[in-house]
């Protein structure tokens, strides 16, 4: 079997790995280089603690190759289990995290609900009087992106993948008849077409990130993938952040931050009103320095942390590929072609997990390592607004 996974980021590379295990002859293709889209720019986080079942079992599977990674690959990622704190302003939200602590746990995650007292003893550097309730799961983390990139570059390629950077998607090819008169096309994907040429493929894997929508346009396919740019902002705060605490989220006004190395803090949240798509080939990918103003005010308002002596170092931008419901989509949307797109943020600790299921659709004809009807496209069909706001991803930054 032959295949072809467009898109090297750690998605992609998982995906290509646990193909080339299952005996797949892979080629990647990369429109850049290893490590010049999305992963690289993301905060590294690793948790379970989600609103969603579906997430919250990718989580599991995936925390299964996170803590085994330094064995299994040889590389160290500066992976760092100090937790996620969630905090919540309002008695609305704070009833929202009872049911979804309690999901978690018949999932096995060891979340646990606490009041602000309780959560000061986690984080120290929270204000207490601004909230009503927390939740914590110490299994929770994060890891250096750009080092778990890299063992995982290393690792496709010592499993005889090819990879070609340099090498974009011009075009998806579909053998047959291509209209079945129900807008998805009847016709099986064979291949892709690049600079270089045609790659004849049993599978094809769509693992473009921000570009995913594009990738499927070209096969005939429409997925509600849209780019969206986020920032982060490296600072030096004005009482150092320890290293032991955990990644901390006021969720109802979307500022976060963790602790980075040295006493420094990553710092991030969305504070616009605007939340337009981004063009992935034409976004700034600078962080602007308004935004990086509002957000280290933002964190001053609910920690000790940030106070007028903070500096912002450095910062840089990235994109989430969003979907309607902040959850992906992994499957088989048309024969041959394979779908594991849309994280929504989520694509870099999701990814381990996501590249079993990609193996598995592919030389099994059906996922076995969770069930994926959660993950499906189909679900955006119709206007069940009811049924879509059930669904939607709710513990986001």
């Amino acid at each position: 079997m032959k295949g072809v996974v467009i898109g090297g980021g750690i998605v992609g590379l998982s995906s290509a790995l646990e193909l080339a295990d299952r005996g797949v002859d892979v080629t990647v293709c990369e429109q850049g280089s290893i490590g010049t889209g999305s992963t690289e720019r993301s905060a590294g986080g690793i948790r379970a603690q989600f609103s969603s079942p579906i997430n919250v079992e990718l989580s599991r599977e995936s925390m299964r190759v996170w803590n085994e990674f330094t064995e299994r690959f040889g590389a160290e990622i500066d992976y760092r289990k100090t937790g996620y704190l969630f905090l919540a302003r309002s008695e609305e939200t704070a009833a929202a995290f009872e049911e979804r602590v309690a999901m978690q746990n018949d999932r096995g995650v060891p979340s646990e609900i606490l009041d602000p007292s309780e959560a000061c003893e986690i984080c120290s550097g929270i204000d207490p009087d601004q909230f009503v309730a927390a939740t914590y799961s110490p299994t929770d983390g994060f890891a250096d992106p750009h080092l778990a990139l890299q063992a995982y570059a290393r690792a496709v390629a010592a499993a005889g993948v090819d990879v070609r950077t340099q090498t974009p998607v011009t075009d998806v090819i579909r053998a047959g008849d291509r209209d079945r008169g129900d807008g998805t096309g009847g016709a099986r994907v064979t291949g892709v077409e690049t600079p270089d040429g045609r790659l004849e493929a049993d599978i094809v894997v769509n693992a473009a990130g921000p570009w995913a929508r594009e990738i499927a346009a070209m096969a005939d396919v429409f997925l509600p993938i849209t780019p969206k740019r986020r920032q982060i902002a490296v600072v030096q705060p004005e009482t150092a952040v320890p290293e032991t605490d955990p990644l901390t989220i006021d969720l109802e006004s979307g500022s976060y931050f963790r602790p980075d190395r040295d006493g420094d803090a990553l710092v991030g949240g969305h504070f616009a009103d605007n939340d337009s798509a981004s063009d992935p080939d034409g976004y700034a990918r600078s962080m602007d320095f308004e935004w990086s103003i509002d957000a280290l005010e933002a964190a001053a308002e609910w920690t000790t942390y940030f106070g007028p002596e903070s500096a912002v170092k450095r910062g840089w931008a990235g994109l989430y590929a969003v979907t309607p419901d902040d959850t992906a989509i992994v499957e088989e949307t048309v024969p041959g072609f394979i779908t594991a797109a849309g994280f929504s943020g989520h694509g870099f600790q999701h990814a381990p997990a996501t590249g079993q299921l990609v193996a598995e659709l592919a030389v099994d004809g059906e996922a076995s390592l969770l069930g994926i009807d959660a993950l499906s496209s189909d679900r955006f069909e119709g206007t069940d607004e009811e049924k879509a706001a059930e669904r939607t991803e709710r513990n986001v930054v």
